[in-house]
């Protein structure tokens, strides 16, 4: 199963991130937990500068953006 983990304090562009990730695992069959990271001292252990972030089976793959659904599927296939 792969980890996944929304960083942001709930912004447009955090929830909006959610949201797409949450489409892309169910319309894609893709066996995931969904984590929503809301936590600034959680999400200073990731390093980001920036929110919204992506984490990906512990591994920060996009932060400051919301990522194409290509890119995050892509992503996703890779783990």
């Amino acid at each position: 199963m792969i980890s996944i983990k929304v960083l942001g304090p709930g912004c447009s562009k955090c929830k909006t991130l959610e949201a797409k990730v949450r489409n892309i695992v169910s319309t894609n069959n893709i066996e995931a937990e969904i984590t929503k990271v809301e936590d600034i001292n959680e999400m200073m252990n990731y390093g980001i500068m920036m929110t919204p972030a992506l984490v990906i089976n512990e591994q920060v793959k996009s932060f400051g953006i919301v990522p194409k659904d290509d890119q995050i599927i892509k992503w996703l296939k890779e783990n």
